[in-house]
């Protein structure tokens, strides 16, 4: 294609003059015309991906964003460095929207961002085919994916542009898509034979570090204080909170201003604003502050409480350190928080979100209470391979967290996986693998399989603990998005074989996880079985289907972890349990209460 070359757009336009990883590979392409798709961790130069193509082929390039906030700052962005781009959304009146699409027709724009809820409009598409456009980005491209953390409906209807212009590529980008999500978004906006580019996942100078939230507000002061006249973001799951931490910081004599959808427009953009020039050093804010932000020196990240997800906590934590020096991450975390989220999500009206987005908070869960390195976690989670024992920049690391050689543990899963044939989810192999004879497994005959309680000396809890521990940390694989499923993988042939050590992280039996308010009044052995209790129940709502609370309340799991009734007689009498349920799930629960007992009893505490 003839044009200026594009490390000399890189340089003329934009300052720079080495590309970052990928970024070459993917201009190219899309200046051969080639659909793309990219994924590039957050920091990693996304926008350059596409804006340096449409400076260079002929006509205008359009940009499909997902929030109007994003929009202002790239468009602010270019228009420093000179280059004509605007962008079409619902802030604009009737003459500046005239004004704009003149200087789409003349020629004079060369980049325009807009809504997808916009771009679907037959008579913006009509617009769009009287002009020549140079290619099609569409940004944050895990929103089309129902397998998503973000999936927005509007997203679907983007397989318009495929259909209309045949011949003009597209490149869609983001920063946090699994395998299952990048095969979706080809799929979904029928791109043809495209050129997948999926970028490190890994910010080696980022610090990750998550701390049981026991006072949390106390424990974010102490925080911040060692982090004096840095500039950070702290993310809070509601708006509420976000204004009272913000009071909170006010009073300890910290430059800090909330951020909700709440607040004006004119105060979230003057509070933006304030934060990129450095006037306010921190922005207490909901996750709707972030995307496309585009400050270099952030140098820290605090989720005040949990995330939905591992997609926003990495995308989240990738705003710190864009600039590549050492930037911290901090979570706090609760079993109460996780509550929170899971009583919000049951109350969603469509099973399949639903669904998904109980099986991300658990994912999210298992990374918080993983005792492995971070880092391997992460990645892992997103389709890197990490071979390396440890990063040595992650709490994990730094504290010297007690890990265990899990060959052997492997070697018994592997082996029951292979009996199987066929594959199964986490839940049911530890059903195998503990002894576990329910219905679902009589009725497949799988009680009589030579791999049936070949764990039995461990708790089902412990065999769900590991098997999920080697997926965290890359030694089995699951695979699938509706119903997820353990697979091997070429990892799983090395760690048996003795070619790389298989380390993961020793489960914690003696600190229960601070959960509900009232949580001090019990023993810390009452807290421990309530959350093993807890995991029992969710196992089974998990294969029902249904609400964890409909199989049992919180206070029927609070009597059984206080009066560890020992057989179906005594489960009876204890609070909220009736005749139908005593017989569906009691011998589940009374079967995880002995084991428990048996443990304390093996390790010498008194019951």
């Amino acid at each position: 294609m003839k044009g200026p070359l594009p490390e000399d757009v890189l340089h003329r336009w934009f300052g720079y003059r080495t590309f970052r990883p990928g970024q070459k590979e993917i201009i190219t392409h899309v200046l051969d015309g080639r659909d793309v798709l990219a994924v590039i961790a957050t920091g990693g130069g996304k926008s350059l991906c596409y804006q340096i193509p449409a400076l260079i082929r002929e006509g205008i390039g359009i940009v499909i964003s997902p929030l109007i906030a994003l929009m202002k700052d790239q468009v602010d962005c270019l228009a420093e460095s000179g280059i004509p781009a605007a962008f079409l959304n619902s802030t604009q009146d009737i003459r500046d929207r005239r004004s704009i699409e003149e200087s789409i027709i003349d020629g004079s724009l060369r980049i325009l961002y807009v809504s997808p809820e916009r771009l679907v409009q037959p008579s913006f598409i009509e617009f769009l085919m009287s002009v020549q456009v140079s290619l099609f980005a569409i940004d944050e491209a895990h929103c089309i994916s129902q397998w998503g953390h973000e999936f927005r409906p509007e997203y679907r209807q983007l397989s318009i542009i495929r259909k209309t212009f045949t011949d003009v590529p597209i490149i869609a980008l983001t920063a946090t898509a699994t395998p299952s999500v990048r095969s979706d978004i080809i799929n979904e906006l029928s791109l043809r034979d495209p050129k997948v580019i999926v970028g490190s996942f890994n910010r080696e100078n980022l610090l990750y570090r998550i701390e049981k939230k026991e006072d949390g507000e106390q424990q974010l002061v102490r925080f911040l204080q060692s982090h004096q006249n840095e500039s950070g973001i702290v993310y809070c799951f509601s708006k509420r909170q976000v204004t009272d931490l913000a009071k909170l910081l006010q009073k300890n004599h910290f430059s800090a201003l909330p951020y909700h959808a709440d607040l004006p427009k004119t105060v979230r953009h003057e509070t933006q604003d304030r934060f990129l020039r450095d006037e306010v050093r921190i922005i207490v804010a909901t996750v709707a502050f972030g995307m496309g932000i585009n400050k270099p020196d952030v140098r820290f990240v605090v989720h005040y409480d949990l995330p939905k997800n591992l997609e926003h906590y990495y995308q989240e934590t990738g705003r710190a350190g864009r600039d590549g020096d050492p930037a911290e991450c901090l979570l706090l975390y609760s079993r109460a928080d996780f509550r929170k989220i899971e009583y919000l999500i049951e109350q969603m009206a469509d099973g399949t979100e639903r669904m998904v987005s109980i099986r991300k908070l658990h994912e999210m869960v298992g990374y918080c209470e993983s005792r492995a390195c971070r880092r391997a976690v992460l990645l892992t989670y997103f389709g890197e391979s990490w071979d390396h024992p440890g990063c040595g920049n992650c709490d994990s690391c730094l504290l010297g967290r007690k890990t265990l050689d899990g060959r052997e543990n492997l070697s018994v899963i592997v082996a029951c996986m292979d009996e199987l044939r066929d594959d199964y989810g986490v839940s049911y192999l530890a059903d195998i693998i503990s002894g576990t004879a329910d219905e679902r497994v009589t009725a497949r005959g799988h009680d009589t399989l030579v791999c049936f309680g070949s764990g039995r000396q461990h708790r089902r809890g412990l065999w769900v603990y590991w098997i999920r521990e080697l997926i965290s940390c890359g030694y089995l694989s699951r695979y699938g998005s509706r119903y997820p499923v353990v697979r091997k993988n070429p990892r799983t042939k090395k760690a048996l074989a003795g070619e790389i050590p298989v380390r993961i992280g020793e489960p914690e039996f003696q600190s229960a996880l601070p959960g509900e308010p009232d949580e001090d009044q019990y023993s810390p052995a009452e807290n421990n079985l309530y959350e093993i209790l807890r995991d029992v129940r969710r196992s089974i709502a998990d294969d029902l289907d249904i609400p964890a609370f409909r199989v049992f309340p919180n206070r029927t799991l609070r009597e059984m972890a206080k009066t560890r009734p020992g057989c179906l007689e005594d489960l009876r009498n204890v609070y909220g349990v009736g005749e139908r349920r005593l017989m569906q799930y009691g011998r589940l629960f009374i079967k995880a209460i002995n084991e428990y007992s048996d443990h304390e009893v093996a390790n010498g505490r008194i019951l």
